[in-house]
């Protein structure tokens, strides 16, 4: 469920992974991630600072289970708080 942006820090505000849209405000670098989450960002692998998703939407099964994509567990906050891969998480 998406919610105005003053509710929280990313327009999706649920409990379960989604795929995300981010943009760097510094250097303008773009990307996507299927392992996105509700008020949690992903550093630019570029300036190293985090960023939060402006765009967020629900997982399709078909797309994030056949992903070959690495996940950069050093980049993502879910991870660094979580101490392991957030794709592990059933939260």
């Amino acid at each position: 469920q998406a919610r105005p942006r003053d509710e929280g820090l990313t327009p999706y505000q649920g409990k379960k992974r989604c795929f995300g849209e981010f943009k760097c405000p510094k250097c303008k670098r773009k990307w996507v991630s299927g392992n996105s989450w509700a008020n949690i960002g992903q550093d630019c692998i570029k300036c190293k600072i985090n960023v939060y998703p402006h765009k967020q939407r629900p997982l399709e099964k078909c797309s994030y289970k056949s992903s070959h994509q690495l996940h950069q567990q050093n980049l993502c906050e879910k991870c660094r708080n979580l101490g392991y891969s957030c794709r592990r998480c059933s939260c």
